[in-house]
Formats: C-alpha cells, structure tokens, sequence
C-alpha cells in the first residue's frame, strides 16, 4: 500500500511538473512576441531557442533517451528524438529551421534576423511546444 500511495504521489508531482513547465513555457513565447513587436528580435529569437532547447531536451529525459554531448543544442536533440521515432523526419526538418534562425539571433556574425523570420519562429516555437512530447 505504501509503494502504492508512493508511485501515485510521483506520478501527481510528474504531472504537476509537466504543467507547471508548460505554463512556463507559454509564458516565455508570449514575452517573445512582445520583444519581437517592439522590435528586439534578436533577443526574441534567442528566448524561443532556449525555449525549444529546454522543452527538446525534457521530451528526451520523459523517453528515457540518453546522448553523449554534454550540452546538446537543438539540433543534436532533434536528430535523437528522430532516430528514436519519437518525432518524425518533417518535424525534424521543421524544428532545424527553427533552429537555424534562433542561431541567426544568436550570434553577431552574418546579417540581422527579419520580423517574418521571428513571427515564424515564435510561432513555431508555440507549435512544437504543442506537438512534440
């Protein structure tokens, strides 16, 4: 009975965390958006990155998958997601391109990201919080 009442408690708490991280998450899109309107679209890009990164990297951990690179980026994350089925090879595709802006945003080399560049980023970044889990 009390390894019962246990696993209900961490699996309530699992649950919670889930939500709780969610809301996060919407939460940071949405100031995102905001910078993007008032036109700090560097910084809006680079928020929607960590954000994908962090929601990649929690899928991952809730699959009990596994990777060798101490600090993988996005694309790292995708590509094991992939290759363990959990996405398939067009939200791959999808989510590098997400990640090919957040790293024009990131670094000061090359040229300035585009408003339809990060509308379309803050926009994908809400749908892979919806669709990849």
């Amino acid at each position: 009975m009390v390894k019962a009442a246990k696993d209900t408690l961490e699996s309530t708490l699992l649950d919670l965390s889930a939500v709780l991280q969610a809301d996060l998450f919407d939460t940071e899109i949405e100031t995102a958006g905001a910078l993007a309107k008032a036109g700090y679209l560097r910084a809006a890009g680079a928020i929607c990155g960590v954000v994908i990164e962090k929601h990649l990297n929690h899928v991952r951990g809730t699959h009990g998958l596994k990777i060798a690179k101490k600090n993988p980026g996005i694309s790292d994350l995708a590509q094991l997601l992939r290759k363990s089925n959990v996405i398939t090879l067009a939200q791959e595709r999808f989510i590098q391109s997400l990640a090919d802006t957040r790293n024009i945003c990131s670094h000061a080399k090359g040229r300035e990201p585009t408003k339809d560049e990060i509308s379309e980023l803050v926009d994908g970044s809400a749908k892979v919080l919806k669709t990849v889990f």
